[in-house]
Parts: C-alpha cells; sequence; structure tokens
C-alpha cells in the first residue's frame, strides 16, 4: 500500500537514487565539466533532445553531456523543486535575475508588448524598463489598484493590444507589499491572446514555495531568486523557473546558449537548503507577526506594511485569502520623517544586519529607496510608495523578544 507523500517529507529524497552513488545517504557534489558516453550512438542521441532536434522518445533514458546544459545536483534539484508548486519541471540558474532575463528574452520578440506590475524588483524594473526596449520590445505597466477594464483599457490604446505576448507580476510587490491578483492577470492575457497564447509570469520569490502558489491561479511560469527562502542562508545565489515541460524546455534551450546554468556546488546547497525550507518559512512567518503586533503602534512610526494587517472587507483582503497561505515574513516599515530617520534607524540596529536581499535565517534590513531600488525613477518612487522614510525588514528566525528589543533601540535614537 503506497501512500502520497508531502513536499516536506519528499525534500529528504526525491529524484535521488544512492545506489548510483556508493549508497551515499545525500547527493555528492558531482564536480565536473563533462561525462563519458558509453557509446558514439547514445552521445549523438543525448545531443539531439539537447538541442531540441527531436523530442525524447518514450520510455528514453538521457545520460549526462556537459555541466552547462545538465548535472546530477541540478538535475534532482530541478525535480524537487516542482513538488511545492506542482510544477512538470524546473531550471535552475546562477542568479534570480538570470532565470528573469532568460525567460524574457525566451518569449519576448522585437515588437512584442509586456504588460508588468509595479512596483518590482529594482533590478527587473531596469531590464524591463531600459534593456527590453533596446530590443523594439513594448513595455507597459500597471498599478496594483487599478482595475481590470482600466488595464484593458490601458493596452488597447497602446497600439500593441495584438502583440501582447507576456503579463510579469511580482506579487507581493517589492518593496511595499500591495498585492496582484493573478486571476485577473489571466483574464487580461487571454483577452489578448491570439492564435498565441500570452504567459502569465509571477516573481514568487517574496513567498517563496510554501505560502502562495501561482500555477494554480492561471500562471504559466513562476520565478524566485532561489538566494532568498529557497537558499535560505545567505551563502548561495541562485535563480529557479517553474511551470510546463514544453515552456521550461525552451527556457532551459535560451539557458544552455546564454551559459547560466547553476554549477554542482550550488545546487548541492540548495538541496541542503529545501531540506528545512517549510519549518524555516513557518518561524520567519510567527516572528514577523510578532514584531508586527509590538511595533505597530509606537510613536515612531506611521505605518507598517505587512500582510496579516490588510483590512477585511477591502479588495486587497480578498486577494490575500484567495492566493496567500500565509501574512509572509516581509515588513515595510514606514517611519515618521524622511532618509534622515530611516538611516538613522538603520545605522542603530545591533541584532539585525544593514544589508540587502531577505529570505535567510538571519534578520535584514535595507532602505530600498536609496539601495535595491536606487534606480528606479524617482516619480515612479513616489507613485508606488517607496518613500525616503520606508525601510524593509526581512525577518529571520532569531528569538522574536530580542528582534523587537532590537528594532526598540532602533527606534529611540530617531530624534
Amino acid at each position: 500500500m503506497s501512500k502520497k507523500m508531502s513536499p516536506e517529507s519528499l525534500m529528504m529524497s526525491y529524484g535521488y537514487k544512492p545506489s548510483l552513488s556508493e549508497g551515499a545517504i545525500k547527493s555528492p557534489i558531482f564536480q565536473t565539466s563533462t561525462f563519458a558516453f558509453e557509446s558514439a550512438e547514445a552521445g549523438k542521441a543525448f545531443f539531439e533532445v539537447a538541442y531540441g532536434l527531436r523530442e525524447k522518445n518514450e520510455g528514453e533514458e538521457l545520460g549526462l553531456i556537459y555541466s552547462r546544459l545538465n548535472n546530477p545536483d541540478l538535475e534532482i534539484l530541478e525535480n524537487r523543486l516542482t513538488l511545492w508548486d506542482e510544477a512538470e519541471d524546473a531550471a535552475v540558474f546562477e542568479s534570480g535575475m538570470s532565470a528573469i532575463t532568460t525567460a524574457l528574452l525566451q518569449f519576448l520578440s522585437p515588437g512584442d508588448l509586456i504588460l508588468h506590475s509595479n512596483p518590482i524588483y529594482g533590478g527587473t524594473d531596469h531590464f524591463i524598463k531600459h534593456v527590453l526596449p533596446r530590443f523594439q520590445i513594448n513595455v507597459i505597466g500597471f498599478d496594483p489598484l487599478e482595475s481590470e477594464e482600466d488595464i484593458i483599457q490601458k493596452i488597447e490604446a497602446s497600439g500593441c493590444a495584438d502583440r501582447l505576448k507576456m503579463v510579469y507580476v511580482e506579487t507581493p510587490a517589492n518593496p511595499t507589499n500591495h498585492l496582484i491578483d493573478l486571476e485577473l492577470c489571466r483574464r487580461v492575457a487571454d483577452y489578448f491572446s491570439k492564435e498565441e497564447k500570452a504567459l502569465v509570469v509571477v516573481d514568487n520569490t517574496y513567498m517563496g514555495p510554501i505560502w502562495q502558489h501561482p500555477l494554480k491561479f492561471g500562471a504559466d511560469l513562476v520565478i524566485y531568486s532561489a538566494t532568498k527562502y529557497i537558499g535560505g542562508h545567505s551563502d548561495v545565489i541562485a535563480g529557479a523557473c517553474l511551470g510546463s515541460k514544453e515552456h521550461i524546455a525552451k527556457i532551459k534551450e535560451m539557458r544552455t546558449f546564454l551559459g547560466n546554468m547553476a554549477g554542482p556546488w550550488t545546487g548541492w546547497l540548495l538541496l541542503r537548503s529545501l531540506e528545512t525550507l517549510k519549518i524555516r518559512m513557518e518561524k520567519q512567518a510567527e516572528n514577523a507577526a510578532y514584531v508586527f503586533n509590538v511595533i505597530k503602534d509606537h510613536p515612531k512610526v506611521e505605518r507598517i506594511g505587512y500582510l496579516g494587517a490588510i483590512k477585511e472587507g477591502t479588495p486587497q483582503y480578498e486577494i490575500f485569502k484567495k492566493q496567500y497561505t500565509s501574512a509572509g515574513a516581509m515588513l515595510s516599515i514606514i517611519l515618521k520623517g524622511g532618509e534622515k530617520e530611516a538611516f538613522k534607524f538603520l545605522n542603530s540596529l545591533k541584532l539585525i544586519k544593514l544589508a540587502v536581499s531577505l529570505g535567510s535565517t538571519e534578520s535584514l534590513a535595507q532602505h530600498p529607496a536609496s539601495m535595491t531600488h536606487a534606480g528606479v525613477d524617482h516619480d515612479e518612487k513616489i507613485k508606488f510608495g517607496i518613500k525616503d522614510s520606508l525601510v524593509r525588514l526581512s525577518v529571520g528566525v532569531e528569538n522574536p523578544a530580542d528582534l523587537v528589543w532590537d528594532i526598540e533601540q532602533a527606534l529611540e535614537h530617531i530624534e
């Protein structure tokens, strides 16, 4: 009698056979650049599939070629990553930006239109708004609170409605925590789809693979900066993209030629981290709720953007209840004052580290307006709420009472 195991149980072993590695209970690091073929015919067959010259035959077991194409550590990791999102396949990259740029370059061509949510991570913002137009790709942004009708009207007024190829979404928005309705995005993409379906691509880094599953709400591709929750220890840079076998095959083809495949050591570190992903994220969410409840009424705090604080009965709350299983571990703390007060707060922290990134075991705080989102247009920063007084806090797994002490003593240093 068999039982369908939970992802957190399968994180220990899924996709790995100890018998293929001298019985090692954990996958070794396959630190090799190339792999020997059993025959010339086998090598030919492997390359035919790798380069998209033919489809893999039913029951055909493909071997390994070269670590820019495939590697045992990466293949095990990609198989294991699919479990949380119930995706058909996954591709791993050397960074989150590698995953994002590869997906966009694979599915967008000159003359196409990409619709994106605002605000988004600063690196993504720059690539979409300043790099894609160099390839004659049209770009339109929409705000989290815009209606479906307003978004459709905006696309129709662009003159590119017949060329919409992608809706790119980051939800919750970085760094404001605004939510985007993914089913709305799917409807918009379908409304303008002709013979070729417009894709919905979601950066799910803020929620990790645990707290939101975009594929269930109509997304075609889910992207992660695996540096964040998936890695979780601030010791590896990586990215991942998940979706159907058809879409991921195309992304892996582009990855082969861009050469941004993650290495075996990166794959091994992420396999290690996946084993504790759920318990780490649960503790981080628990700590974030504790911190929020203690400091939300502090006299030097104007407001805190936190999913657990969204008012019932609002459109944002309806999205939260539908799409999310947790309020997460990200707090957008808006202090009373401006950059001077924000910097004083950040410089006064003792336990919490002043650093960019998020999702790691240690708590991290930073100033988005001058750091991660420094390259975003000034007027857009103001429009989307990326204020000089905004501090982004990623809550870690420390003792929550210690975190509150550190935050409160730092707040006291603000005049």
